[in-house]
């Protein structure tokens, strides 16, 4: 989100040009620059002893495409906290290990996401109301389900089997 006018005071913002970073809308009124602000979430492939992936059905994102689990962050959370909540919330599922795979940005939505692989252990999901469907299936399979191209769930499935090609 790029500011406009200032939250706190309503004014018009101008632009300064604020050290480093450049232009920046700024506030006469409060003396202060406001930055762009984007959303922070997590985004993780689940995979279990038998190195299967579970991919979920949300028809909210995608008719066509599976996905990972996924959400936002909140505040005062840290992205491991984040991805265990949301690893349960949407699957009834516990991770026993995560493991940071990197940080993504997805243009679509302005969004960062924070990548994980995470281990659990195989059982029934118990999903939430946002998830349509979920199913384990072999993580090679899993890449013709999954957005193709330079998708956050493709590059985690290829990060997950390079790490398994070299175990």
């Amino acid at each position: 989100m790029r500011f406009t006018y200032c939250p706190d005071c309503g004014s018009r913002l101008s632009m300064r040009i604020i050290g480093d970073e450049g232009e920046v809308p700024y506030c006469e009124r409060c003396k202060k620059p406001l930055f762009d602000m984007f959303s922070t979430c997590i985004i993780a492939l689940v995979v279990n002893e038998k190195g299967e992936a579970a991919l979920l059905r949300q028809g909210y994102l995608s008719h066509t495409w599976c996905t990972l689990v996924s959400g936002y962050m909140k505040p005062g959370e840290k992205a491991e906290e984040a991805a265990r909540r949301e690893i349960e919330e949407e699957t009834g599922l516990q991770a026993e290990k995560l493991t940071f795979t990197g940080t993504y940005w997805f243009d679509k939505k302005d969004m960062l996401m924070i990548g994980f692989i995470a281990k659990c252990r195989k059982k029934d999901f118990v999903l939430s109301r946002e998830v349509d469907g979920a199913f384990w299936v072999p993580a090679e399979q899993a890449v013709d389900l999954v957005h193709p191209g330079k998708s956050i769930s493709r590059l985690l499935l290829d990060a997950y089997l390079e790490q398994k090609r070299k175990n």
